[in-house]
Formats: C-alpha cells, structure tokens, sequence
C-alpha cells in the first residue's frame, strides 16, 4: 500500500446502503458483494480525497489499540487486487 495512494471505488462499482439487510453492499456488474461493517466503513472512506494513510489515521483514533495499519493496510490492497478500487 503506497503512502499516497488514494483510494476510490472503481467507476462501476457502487457501494450501497441496504436498508432491508441493514448492511453496506458493493454493487457491481453481474455481482453484488454484502460487506460487514468494518469493511463497509473502511470503503465509505475511500472517496479519493484521503490517502491510504489518512484512512488509517483516522480508523486507528476510533480503536485506540487495534492493530488498524495492518488490517486496514492488508484489505485495501486486498480488495484494489480484486479491482474494486482504483
């Protein structure tokens, strides 16, 4: 994960509310991904306005202690290989 990276949902993909499930889903062409709720609070930050590690930063003030760098870090670029951000 570059230090300036900034991270955006990929232009077809959409991250959605389901209401219903009260869940966040990725909607994608012919897919749709159900995200827990880390995962979706961790994608609703990457708007491209924040660097990689702004995310973090910020994630690591609301669990002091928790090893945010790491798993936040490990699914960005998770997920990036996946295709689902930019």
């Amino acid at each position: 994960m570059s230090a300036e990276w900034r991270p955006a949902l990929a232009a077809s993909i959409v991250l959605r509310r389901d209401r219903v499930r009260d869940r966040d889903l990725l909607v994608m062409p012919e897919r749709v991904v159900v995200l827990n709720a880390e995962a979706g609070r961790i994608l609703r930050l990457c708007d491209g306005s924040r660097t990689a590690d702004q995310i973090v930063g910020e994630l690591a003030q609301d669990f002091p202690g928790a090893p945010v760098a790491d798993d936040v870090g490990a699914f960005l670029d998770r997920v990036r290989d996946e295709g689902w951000l930019r």
